[in-house]
């Protein structure tokens, strides 16, 4: 099978499409058949080691111990180990893998898998899992969102971002978006209340407080955003500047102890429960996956170095032709 291989750290460049051994999956497995998949900085991450917990987290000290990319992926069973008691030969199935979805086959364990929703594309359904799921744990289980609370969404155009935007309105939230001026449109096409357009105002200075801010992307001093809430207010990161992540968790423990307002971020967890509750938001209507652009298997290059530069309007993906 071809797969998008990669030996060593370093920029895009350093990926190769290859002939690999396709994988055969052990008991509690499935083979999947990838028709899509889609990026996310974690795979950014993962390329270049830009950040070295990441060589210290599993991924491999001196060489990438994973060779293939790509948590996100959607596409039909192939085969199932024998121990696999949810899926079936044929089933269409979306879910974070971990690592291997830049690939024509990839396999994955159960857990990590839910049926692909009868209204969505395999291309939709790559789209989602990993954005969508560090949304709903950021919003949900950091951020305690309740009905009818201010949330405001900074980076509400990206891959996380237009999830986040659309979990708070799902949750009966009154959402403010914060995105560049060519991006407000996509925030209000996914039900912002309001828009903000950081090049012309900052969210921090003008007065307006929110019960939690849930930053995605962009970047603002963490007592900026500390100032930006309510008495009882919430921030949390989930991307953004190494500076504001790394503010988050370092600080944001510290700052939360002198007084109710709390700080600090959120690393998505692969959860079957909930993915089974984002699927059912999709086969609702209620959130949608915003694509920006699609290549193929042959270019992971040029999409991992396109979202690199921060532009992206959504989720960027790859999709997979199968001669068969």
């Amino acid at each position: 099978m071809k797969a998008a291989v990669y030996t060593k750290y370093g920029p895009p460049d350093v990926l190769q499409l290859k002939e690999v051994e396709k994988p055969t999956p052990k008991d509690d497995e499935v083979l999947i058949k990838v028709h899509a998949a889609s990026l996310n900085a974690y795979d950014r991450h993962a390329l270049t080691a830009d950040i070295f917990l990441v060589r210290l987290m599993g991924f491999g000290l001196l060489k990438p111990k994973n060779k293939i990319l790509g948590a996100d992926m959607a596409g039909r069973v192939e085969a199932v180990g024998r121990n696999v008691t949810q899926f079936r030969l044929g089933d269409d199935v979306f879910g974070d893998i971990g690592h291997g979805g830049f690939a024509e086959y990839a396999c994955a364990r159960e857990n990590r898998l839910v049926s692909k929703p009868a209204n969505l594309s395999f291309e939709a359904a790559a789209a989602v899992p990993m954005a969508a799921l560090t949304a709903l744990q950021g919003l949900r289980d950091k951020g305690r969102i309740q009905p009818g609370q201010k949330v405001l969404i900074n980076g509400a155009s990206g891959g996380v971002g237009t999830f986040a935007v659309q979990i708070a309105k799902s949750f009966g939230a009154e959402v403010t978006a914060v995105c560049s001026t060519g991006k407000m449109d996509i925030a209000r096409s996914i039900g912002a209340d309001q828009v903000i357009d950081y090049t012309k105002e900052d969210f921090t200075k003008n007065g307006q407080l929110y019960d939690l801010i849930f930053a995605a992307n962009g970047y603002h001093p963490i007592l900026d955003y500390r100032r930006a809430l309510g008495p009882k207010g919430i921030y949390v990161v989930a991307g953004g500047t190494m500076a504001q992540m790394f503010q988050a968790m370092l600080l944001g423990p510290w700052v939360s102890m002198g007084g109710s307002k709390k700080l600090g971020g959120v690393s998505a967890k692969v959860d079957q429960k909930d993915l089974v509750f984002i699927k059912e938001l999709l086969e609702a209507g209620k959130v949608r996956p915003v694509i920006d652009m699609r290549y193929p298997l042959s270019e992971v290059p040029e999409a991992l170095r396109y979202l690199g530069e921060g532009h992206a309007r959504g989720k960027v993906v790859i999709t997979l032709e199968h001669n068969n």
